[in-house]
C-alpha cells in the first residue's frame, strides 16, 4: 500500500477504529506499535481512549510500510525511523505566511479582511472550505472535552 494513496481526513482527533479504518491496521497491532516505537505515542483522554492526531496516523502508516512493504524487522524499522525524524527535525519548513512581517492590524485607511470584519460573501472558495473545516475540527474538539466533563448519557455544555 502505498502512503500517498491513503486520504487522511482533516480532523483533529481519530479514535482508534478511525485509524484502523483508514490504515488497514488492527487494533492489538497498533497498540503493540505503541509499546515498540517511542514515536508512536498518542494521547488519552480521560476516559483512556486513545485519541490519535494526523501525525500519529501518519506514523502509523510510515511504519506499516516499513514493516510490511519494505520488510523490515521491528528493530531495523525503528531506527531508520529515529533517523528519518533525526533529520527532518533540521528541516525548516517555511510557508508563504512566515516569508516576511505580517501586520497585528490594518493600517488606517486600509482595506479589512472580509473574514474580520464579519462580512463572508467575498471569501473565495477554497477560504471557505478551510473556514468549513476549522469549525468541524472545533466541534469535534469541544465534543471531546464534553464527553471528559459531562456525565455519561448527557449532552451538557459547560
Amino acid at each position: 500500500m502505498n502512503r500517498a494513496a491513503v486520504t487522511i481526513p482533516e480532523k483533529l482527533f481519530f479514535k482508534i477504529g478511525e485509524v484502523c479504518a483508514i490504515t488497514g491496521v488492527q487494533a492489538h497491532v497498533l497498540r503493540y506499535w505503541e509499546s515498540e516505537f517511542p514515536m508512536l505515542a498518542p494521547q488519552k483522554n480521560r476516559a483512556g481512549q486513545r485519541t490519535y492526531r494526523k501525525r500519529d496516523v501518519e506514523m502509523v502508516l510510515r511504519i506499516k510500510e516499513l514493516l510490511y512493504e519494505e520488510q523490515y524487522t521491528i528493530a531495523g524499522a525503528k531506527k531508520k525511523l529515529a533517523n528519518e525524524l533525526r533529520n527532518a527535525s533540521k528541516l525548516k519548513v517555511v510557508t508563504p505566511e512566515m516569508s516576511g512581517p505580517q501586520p497585528l492590524a490594518p493600517a488606517q485607511g486600509a482595506e479589512v479582511s472580509p473574514f474580520i470584519a464579519g462580512n463572508s460573501s467575498s471569501l473565495t472558495e477554497e477560504q471557505r472550505l478551510a473556514l468549513r473545516a476549522l469549525r468541524q475540527n472545533l466541534i469535534e474538539l469541544l465534543e471531546l472535552l464534553d464527553g471528559d466533563r459531562a456525565p455519561q448519557g448527557t449532552n451538557e455544555r459547560r
